[in-house]
Formats: structure tokens, C-alpha cells, sequence
């Protein structure tokens, strides 16, 4: 199965839209504006109809990052790496496996951690 909503691609580097969408309903335009409450706000309501949705936790826990929240944003990846693996279509494009972006976003916590 492949998932169409952006993702963020786990608290990574900024990427340029290619598209935009009437509704955001993952949070991303409003990660990408800087706009983490708007993101979290609108992701917690599409979580509560979808909450297993990965596009939906990976943006959360990105939102969580970078928000001081390491430890919500490691159980929200926690949560995506017990399920299947799901191609995710990012911003810029290409498409990833949920899997490699959850671990991706561990691995920076990983670091932003060590680094403080």
C-alpha cells in the first residue's frame, strides 16, 4: 500500500512542496510554515478518526521533536516501526518506506540528544 499524504520525513531538513493540497490533513504545510501548533492541532484531529495512519505519526512526532518532546516522538516512532511498512510519498518527490523514516527520525533524536 502506498500513502499519499506528505510527510515530513521525520523531523529532517526542511524540503520544498511540490504540490500543495486544498486541505492539509497532515500537518505538513502548516510543519513546513513553522506553525507546530496549527500542525499538531489538525494531526490530533485526523488521529482520532486515523490513528494508526503512519503519515499522520511520523508528522506528529516530528511536530514532537522539534517541540522538546523526545520522548512522545520516540513512542510515535515506536508505533509506526510495530506496524507493516508503508511506501510514504514525500515533498520533493520520491517515496520511502515509513519504516526508513521513523528510524531516520530515531536516529536524530539520537543525536539532538547527545549534542545538548
Amino acid at each position: 500500500m502506498r500513502m499519499s499524504g506528505w510527510v515530513v520525513a521525520a523531523a529532517l531538513a526542511p524540503m520544498a512542496a511540490t504540490a500543495a493540497s486544498a486541505k492539509d490533513r497532515v500537518g505538513y504545510q502548516a510543519i513546513s510554515a513553522g506553525s507546530l501548533a496549527q500542525a499538531e492541532q489538525t494531526i490530533d484531529a485526523e488521529r482520532a478518526i486515523f490513528p494508526t495512519r503512519p503519515e499522520l505519526m511520523l508528522n506528529l512526532a516530528a511536530v514532537y521533536a522539534r517541540t522538546g518532546r523526545a520522548a512522545q516522538a520516540r513512542s510515535l516512532y515506536g508505533q509506526v516501526l510495530d506496524q507493516a511498512p508503508v511506501a510514504m510519498d514525500l515533498p520533493d518527490g520520491s517515496v520511502q518506506s515509513s519504516h526508513a523514516l521513523a528510524q531516520r527520525g530515531l536516529s536524530r533524536l539520537g543525536s539532538t540528544i547527545a549534542s545538548r
